[in-house]
């Protein structure tokens, strides 16, 4: 029997390292959604060759005027801007998931450390562009991080690029701190995924109860199967009734009641019109200021006026009021 673990060791600490994490890859998502589009990444690679400390973005006209081909250090390309947004907005996308169906307990430790692990890497390999040299020109070697995470930001050239310099500062320490929370997060996942031979013998006494609660449920629906079709309990007297044992009358069913009072409504309606011999009480109306003696003969109708009996009960229904007294005579 394959053993999946389902639960965190420590279902607490998991989601504690979700809900910090929460405000770091927000700050991410923000700061490299302002990064896109080279908003700052080519001010500052000049701002640094000005300064003397890395190669200077006009080296690829110079290369291309001389046939030469030039690759631009990832640390200045494109590549870094739109990498950083990717992975800041499918970690948040991951984050907004993963949550909901952890406070749920859906989101079962192998499944965390996969995905854990690959923000993990993703944001190491972020880093590493953040934080990547530039040796294109000889002259200006940078075997290091570039000058705006490894200097004071107040070394700019331009006044305009210290905020510049601040942002990209600020976006590489966030993607540490959130390296760190990824590192965590993957190790829990990955302890909780080894489980003791005590879990294992619990989980497996549970899945045998389910098991044997489930059998007890269909032995019993066969044995009552059995007494509802075996010789003791015949068949119910009335069509489309709920035959209940213990009960010697069957119930029947509202689809039969339904069924028994329109078939009754029709016999009275059919009885109006052909009335029948034996008793004049059958019909409405008979005896209302009728001798008990009359009868008809089969076949015939009955007509009654309405008027003239709605006028009779309304004088035997009426009040009666005394006449006012007589004026005395002297």
């Amino acid at each position: 029997m394959v053993f999946i673990p389902r639960l965190y060791k420590n279902h607490y600490l998991a989601l504690y390292l979700m809900i910090a994490e929460f405000p770091f890859v927000i700050v991410i998502l923000v700061l490299t959604g302002i990064a896109s589009h080279d908003t700052y990444t080519t001010k500052l690679w000049q701002d640094g060759a000005n300064n003397g400390f890395n190669s200077a973005p006009n080296q690829i006209v110079y290369a291309l005027t001389n046939g030469r081909s030039y690759k631009v250090p990832i640390v200045w390309s494109s590549l870094l801007y739109n990498y950083d947004l990717v992975i800041g907005v499918l970690s948040t996308f991951l984050l907004l998931v993963k949550l909901p169906v952890h406070v749920l307990r859906f989101f079962y430790p192998p499944v965390g450390a996969f995905v854990n692990g690959a923000c993990f890497i993703l944001y190491i390999a972020a880093a590493c562009f953040q934080a990547g040299s530039d040796t294109s020109d000889p002259h200006h070697l940078q075997k290091g991080a570039p000058w705006y995470i490894t200097k004071s930001c107040s070394v700019a050239y331009y006044p305009s690029n210290v905020g510049y310099c601040e942002q990209a500062k600020a976006l590489f320490g966030f993607t540490i701190m959130v390296i760190m929370l990824y590192f965590a997060e993957t190790v829990l996942a990955i302890m909780s995924c080894f489980s003791t031979k005590a879990e294992r013998e619990a989980v497996r006494q549970r899945r045998l109860e389910k098991r044997e609660e489930k059998d007890a449920e269909n032995r019993a629906l066969r044995e009552y199967d059995e007494i509802i079709n075996s010789p003791m309990f015949p068949p119910p007297a009335m069509p489309n009734a709920i035959y209940t044992p213990g009960l010697t009358n069957p119930m029947a069913s509202p689809y039969h009641q339904s069924q028994f009072f329109q078939s009754q409504s029709q016999f009275q309606f059919q009885s109006l019109n052909h009335p029948s011999p034996s008793t004049a009480s059958d019909l409405p109306f008979r005896n209302y200021d009728t001798p008990k003696s009359s009868s008809f003969t089969a076949g015939a109708r009955v007509s009654v006026n309405v008027s003239e009996v709605s006028e009779q009960q309304d004088q035997k229904q009426q009040p009666y009021f005394p006449p006012p007294p007589k004026k005395a005579t002297d």
